[in-house]
This record gives C-alpha cells, sequence and structure tokens, in this order.
C-alpha cells in the first residue's frame, strides 16, 4: 500500500469513475485500475463492484469513510520525516552551567530559533560534574560547561570564566579591609557546591593557610547574593554572575582565578541531528566571540 494508490482510491470516489479519475490524475485509466487491484490484493477485499459507475462495496464504503484522514495521516507523517531527516525537526537534550544559562544562552537561543524554529531544545542546568555525569550516561547530547578533571570527551574551550569575590555594601564597614586571601578566615564564606570546579581551585589556594574559612555550600551560585544581605559575610562568584549595586567586589587576588568553559562533546562521530548540532556549536563560537 502506498500513498498514490489510497489517493487513486478517493479520486475514484470523488470523480464517481476510474475513466474521470485518471483524467484528473493525468494518468491512463489502466494505470488507475492497476492501482485499485494492489490496493484491494492488499487489503485482502474488494473496494469497488465492477462496472462502468464507481460502486462501492460494502467494505469499500466502510474504507471510504475513514480514506481522507488516512491520507492526512499519511502525507502528516511522510512531511515529518522529510523535516527530520532535513534536520527541520527533533528534540535536543542540552547540559549547561548556571552562569551560562544567565548570562550568553539566552542570546544564542534566540538566533537558534530563526533558524531552527521547529527544533525543540531541553535545557539541563547544573554544575561541571552533573553534566559530564548526564554526557557518559547518555542524558544530554552535549553540553557548556566547564572541563572535568578526568575526561574522555573532546573539550574545545571557548572562553574564561573568572573567579570573583564579593560583598554587600551594606556591611562593608562591618568587615572591613580585605586585601588578600589569608584575610578570608575570619569572616563566613559562602561558595557554590563542593563538585563546582570554581570551589576545587579555591580550595586548593585554601589549603596553603594556616587557618581555613567558615563556610557555607550553596548548590546555586545566583542564591549567594541574598544570603550576603542578611549578615555580614564575603560570597565567591563567577564575575559574570549579574550583579545589582547593592554588591561591590572584594579586591582579592587567586594565583589562578581563571576557569576555562567550553563545549563538552561526545566523541562518537555520527551524532543525531549532527548538522543541528553544529549550528549550536557556532552560535556559541559567536556569542563568546562576538569580534571574530
Amino acid at each position: 500500500m502506498d500513498l498514490k494508490e489510497l489517493k487513486a482510491f478517493q479520486t475514484v470516489i470523488q470523480e464517481g469513475t476510474f475513466s474521470k479519475a485518471a483524467q484528473k490524475l493525468n494518468y491512463a485509466q489502466s494505470t488507475i485500475t492497476n492501482q485499485i487491484k494492489r490496493l484491494e490484493e492488499e487489503l485482502g477485499f474488494k473496494l469497488f463492484v465492477r462496472g462502468w459507475e464507481a460502486e462501492l462495496t460494502p467494505s469499500g464504503q466502510i474504507f471510504a469513510k475513514e480514506i481522507d484522514q488516512l491520507i492526512n495521516h499519511w502525507e502528516f507523517v511522510l512531511d515529518k520525516s522529510q523535516r527530520l531527516q532535513k534536520e527541520e525537526v527533533g528534540t535536543l537534550h542540552i547540559g549547561v552551567i548556571e552562569p551560562v544559562a544567565t548570562s550568553i544562552l539566552p542570546a544564542v537561543l534566540q538566533k537558534f530559533r530563526s533558524q531552527k524554529p521547529n527544533i525543540t531544545c531541553n535545557f539541563i542546568i547544573g554544575n561541571t560534574d552533573f553534566l559530564h555525569k548526564g554526557l557518559l550516561n547518555d542524558e544530554i547530547d552535549f553540553a557548556i560547561s566547564g572541563e572535568p578533571v578526568m575526561h574522555t570527551q573532546q573539550f574545545e574551550e571557548l572562553y574564561k570564566e573568572e573567579i570573583s569575590f564579593i560583598m554587600a555594601k551594606k556591611h562593608a564597614e562591618t568587615i572591613g579591609d580585605i586585601s588578600s586571601i589569608k584575610d578570608l578566615y575570619e569572616h563566613p564564606l559562602f561558595i557554590g557546591g563542593e563538585r563546582c570546579l570554581y570551589y576545587m581551585k579555591l580550595h586548593k589556594e585554601l589549603s596553603r593557610m594556616h587557618a581555613k574559612p567558615f563556610t557555607y555550600t550553596i548548590g546555586q551560585i545566583s542564591a549567594i547574593p541574598e544570603f550576603l544581605e542578611v549578615f555580614p559575610s564575603i560570597g565567591v562568584v563567577l564575575s559574570s554572575l549579574a550583579l545589582s549595586d547593592k554588591f561591590i567586589k572584594v579586591p582579592i587576588k587567586m594565583e589562578d582565578p581563571f576557569i576555562p568553559i567550553g563545549i563538552l562533546n561526545k566523541n562518537e562521530s555520527n551524532l543525531f541531528l549532527k548538522n543541528t548540532t553544529n549550528l549550536l556549536f557556532e552560535l556559541f563560537r559567536q556569542e563568546t566571540y562576538p569580534s571574530s
């Protein structure tokens, strides 16, 4: 059974005879007759009582009631399959770290939608360790994240995030001057979760101190400023985090405050929606290197 056979049957019903249906479809009458015969053989019952008028059999009458819906469904499935082949429809599962989700992702998505309006994107937000595991378990297609400490996937650096220290303006006088990382042990410290790359980088520097600050870990970095407003303390965030004028940066220098951020991708070359994924990669590159 194919679409041409179904449309031949539909046209015979509409036109009333095999010859008129052949004229409308620009076929020879024998072609219409053969298409109907093949359809009957595939269905296992006769559709027409043979004669000059295209009289339907009882089974043909039942089938005729469904033919329009059947053809519409067939054409819908065919169109969807063709669009999928052309990568015009589909779903991508994309992991992003929080700083990316709140900074460059909205602009990337806007540009992506203008080119691929029917591609659905499911964004999963988490730290690099969480997204790396999601990639290994095939829960996401790729990630924009930091570079995992140990990994076997491809990583392309796009830019660097800088670790930044902040405090609430209203507590600046209470906290006093802080000029070096050694001064941090005098105040509570709010920092991201233990699996965050910047937590591990900061912990390495703090390990050199004779005394470590008391720390609170917050899984969502963007929530840290809310805690700083309540009582005098120092927050450790990333430079891309948008801050209101209620906060000021604390001039603390680290030996290496930078964290590479980039595309963490599977090594398989035959990826689902490969061309569409490559388009997203390019949009992320353009957003992080707008002058290139």
